[in-house]
């Protein structure tokens, strides 16, 4: 086979790969279970080259990205489930669907509103599933998945919560509420190690809370700050390496000036 642009072509090395006796043994092996982590990955690896702002990366990542769409696609039709084909339908159907300000007939002027019409227009595919016999998740915090990084699940239960009330209407509220939260972990430093690591757990989310207050989303807050961990670090390496040293070499007071200088440089 050639190499195409044409997603009919990846669909055909898919189906080559997962064809019995002539396939590649390690992909005849597969199922959702197994490819599922490899998704996941390839997902954190476009928001990768995104933070890193490198395009050429970014492209290669999504064609990895897209392979997993297929692979999944190709062993549900291996089922009779559906095909790759289905999948488009779908999600172009969904499109359609949730913007009739842009394919049908209503009106919005800003994102809030499209946000807000969006939200509506999710509610009531929920409740037409229910009504088709589809399991249907209760409570307002219903539909956020488990395998999501945890603050980002912690940042779409904050959202859900919001959307029903319960949500504090000022950012100061909310470092009120990390002060409170750090209080609480040094009361327990002394004492309890598991509670003030409990403790830990109620400040993380309270951070996301803020961030969400900020309109900030926390998991890229969080890659970004250890981007810039990476950076001070080699930066202290670079510097040591330059003196002869390794960093068990130096003292933690040499580092820690040495992070400084990093940090000014900024």
């Amino acid at each position: 086979m050639t190499p195409s642009r044409d997603i009919d072509r990846l669909i055909d090395i898919m189906a080559a790969l997962r064809t019995p006796k002539t396939g590649c043994p390690w992909d005849l092996e597969q199922n959702f279970a197994t490819i599922a982590p490899y998704t996941l990955e390839e997902a954190y690896e476009v928001a990768d080259a995104i933070a890193r702002d490198d395009l050429a990366d970014l492209k290669d990542e999504l064609g990895d990205l897209l392979l997993q769409v297929v692979f999944h696609a190709r062993m549900a039709q291996e089922r009779g489930a559906f095909d790759f084909g289905d999948v488009v339908e779908a999600i172009t159907t969904k499109l359609i669907r949730r913007h009739p300000h842009v394919f049908g007939d209503e009106k919005a002027g800003t994102s809030q509103v499209v946000k807000g019409l969006w939200e509506e227009i999710k509610a009531q595919e929920k409740a037409a599933r229910a009504t088709m016999g589809r399991p249907r998740e209760a409570g307002a915090l219903a539909g956020v998945p488990m395998a999501l990084p945890a603050l980002t699940r912690a940042l779409k239960l904050q959202e859900k919560a919001s959307r029903v009330g319960f949500d504090w209407h000022d950012p100061r509220a909310v470092l009120r509420k990390i002060r409170e939260e750090t209080d609480e972990i040094e009361a327990a430093l002394d004492s309890d190690a598991d509670k003030a690591a409990a403790e830990i757990g109620d400040l993380l989310f309270a951070a996301v809370n803020l961030a969400r207050h900020l309109r900030a989303d926390p998991e890229a807050l969080l890659r970004q700050t250890n981007r810039k961990f990476e950076n001070r670090f080699a930066s202290i390496e670079g510097a040591l390496a330059a003196q002869g040293k390794a960093p068990p070499d130096a003292t933690l007071a040499e580092m820690e000036a040495l992070w400084e200088e990093a940090k000014a440089r900024e």
